[in-house]
């Protein structure tokens, strides 16, 4: 149940469902939900498309590249690709609260980078309580609910030993912290 839990919440999956939600709620139309959509290619699709060519490659095991010290070059690809998208979604005008949303995810990844020098985090409770409450502060405190989804994406870590409980925690609590962007943009 644990591997279920979290290859079906995984980051690209959690992106995808959420950022193509939150355009929509930011943009109230399905121009909106473009946004988010492309939001999500550059947060979530091209960055697992990466691991996914260096699992390939032999580089890693599996998507779960559970040795912190590999993780520093899935970072720079997640950074240049939502830092990529950022701009150009910056040009093109497109709506201010997906915009934010992926300067968020941009200062989060820092984050996470950061600690992975260090400590493992869990990147996969990040996202997942960064996409939650992230649509909690665009469309609606309702969704703060699917905080459920976020301790079954914790459980499901820890069950199959990648991390610790308070990894976990510490994933999702920094993944929570990227809708204070809202509050301070």
């Amino acid at each position: 149940m644990a591997r279920v839990v979290t290859d079906v919440l995984q980051p690209r999956n959690a992106l995808l469902a959420g950022l193509v939600g939150l355009g929509t709620a930011a943009g109230g139309n399905l121009s909106g939900a473009a946004w988010g959509l492309f939001a999500a290619l550059c947060a979530g699709v091209v960055p697992a498309g990466y691991i996914e060519w260096e699992r390939k490659r032999g580089t890693w095991g599996d998507r779960h590249v559970v040795d912190r010290t590999q993780r520093a070059p899935i970072f720079a690809v997640i950074l240049g690709s939502i830092g990529i998208g950022s701009a150009v979604m910056l040009l093109a005008h497109a709506p201010t609260d997906i915009l934010i949303a992926m300067v968020s995810l941009w200062a989060v990844t820092v984050v996470l980078l950061v600690v992975n020098t260090v400590w493992k985090i869990s990147v996969d409770s990040a996202v997942a309580s960064g996409v939650v409450a992230l649509l909690a502060v665009v469309a609606s405190p309702w969704w703060l609910l699917a905080y459920v989804l976020v301790a079954a994406v914790c459980w499901s870590r820890v069950a199959l030993t990648y991390h610790s409980v308070a990894q976990t925690v510490a994933g999702a609590s920094v993944g929570a912290a990227s809708a204070a962007m809202f509050v301070l943009l």
